[in-house]
């Protein structure tokens, strides 16, 4: 039983209502009703319109206000970014993360591409006993499983040894050089 609080009970259909009443008032002006505007601070603009349309197709544009406006500090702050970007440490944590990424990528979707083409255009094939009821299918299939933990392993192995250190110490130098552009803001 939820108590009333000292407000009346109504004696209509024995609900009692909990909303306000608005004394005529409309709870957003008509010319305002279609255009809602979030005013958290916490809310991501950008993550807000992705997808959706105006009606027309057309993506819909302003309708919720930028989280930081466009100034000449956030201007300089992605030249800061840029620049980088540029750099030689930045292209070497690339380079090392492509070099690893590329033909293991390449060396596992050829090995599941092989396991499903071998499933469909030769089934006898996988139909082979290997011991007992298993056979080389069930053995394919939970390769496919232990490859791909493998290759977990293996990537987060060579991103700890080779790229998380560099990647951390530019991570620090430009978080450094944007708090010395946004006059020590951060």
């Amino acid at each position: 039983m939820q108590q009333s609080k000292g407000r009346p009970r109504g004696g209509g259909a024995g609900q009692e209502s909990w909303a306000e009443p608005l004394h005529g008032r409309d709870p957003v002006p008509p010319e305002e009703a279609g255009q809602l505007r979030y005013n958290d601070p916490w809310y991501d603009a950008l993550a807000s319109g992705w997808g959706e349309s105006a009606g027309d197709g057309a993506q819909a544009h302003g309708l919720v206000p930028p989280v930081r406006g466009e100034g000449v500090a956030e201007a300089a702050a992605a030249d800061v970014y840029r620049e980088v970007q540029r750099s030689a440490a930045f292209q070497e944590v690339r380079r090392r993360y492509r070099r690893f990424v590329v033909p293991a990528f390449v060396a596992f979707f050829a090995w599941y591409v092989a396991y499903v083409v071998a499933a469909t255009t030769v089934p006898e094939l996988m139909a082979r006993p290997v011991a007992g009821a298993v056979n080389v299918a069930m053995v394919a299939g939970l390769g496919q499983f232990l490859s791909t933990f493998l290759l977990t392993w293996a990537y987060a192995r060579h991103a700890r040894l080779r790229r998380d250190r560099a990647a951390l110490e530019l991570r620090w130098d430009t978080q450094e050089l944007t708090r010395g552009v946004n006059g020590g803001r951060s």
